[in-house]
């Protein structure tokens, strides 16, 4: 399969590219680096990222800016950031990415265990994570020539560890990726796929 990766080069991404590369072929999307550059924040540079690469089997979004902070301290900016870049910039993926996907296709866009499992300062975080799951849901019941499914990673060991974190309840991203490869190669649809469940 031709799979385009955005966030390619993240902690995630890096290691959903080194998964799926001895049998598939591998379009690196990043911010500034990769194949191709995207923001996915902003819809034009989208569009201009499928018409540059052309049509493809599978789309993988691991990339979605927002910030952590407590309820408090979060201002219209933290929210616009969540909103316009971590949901609709997944969301505009499908959207844009349909026309771009082969028939029985997919698209895996990446929620977090927040979403239903939230912490205090994860307020924006986690209601753009809900709100990507309900998506998936509601767009699987129309979309019939492709599938979309969301990834949901708990606290990734090395994240965790480069933040000064216990990283011992943590999944380490080359096992994060085992979800994201169920989801390119399986036949969910609509599903939201915890990774603990792929560990």
């Amino acid at each position: 399969m031709k799979v385009l990766i955005i966030g390619a080069s993240g902690t995630i991404g890096s290691n959903v590219a080194d998964a799926l590369s001895s049998e598939h072929e591998i379009i690196r999307a990043n911010y500034n680096s990769g194949d191709v550059q995207v923001d996915i924040g902003n819809p034009e540079s989208i569009s201009a990222m499928f018409t540059k690469i052309g049509n493809v089997d599978a789309v993988i979004s691991t990339a979605g800016l927002a910030n952590f902070a407590p309820l408090d301290a979060l201002q219209d900016s933290d929210y616009q950031l969540a909103l316009n870049n971590k949901l609709m910039g997944q969301v505009n993926l499908v959207r844009i990415g349909k026309a771009f996907i082969n028939q029985e296709g997919s698209i895996t866009l990446t929620s977090g265990i927040l979403s239903r499992q939230p912490m205090p300062g994860s307020t924006a975080i986690s209601m753009a994570n809900g709100a990507l799951e309900s998506f998936a849901k509601a767009a699987a019941l129309e979309t019939e020539n492709f599938r979309v499914n969301i990834v949901a990673p708990a606290f990734v060991k090395e994240t965790m560890e480069m933040m000064g974190m216990d990283s011992a309840y943590g999944v380490s991203a080359k096992d994060t990726a085992k979800a994201y490869v169920a989801a390119v190669t399986g036949s969910d649809h609509g599903k939201t796929l915890d990774v603990p469940d792929y560990v």
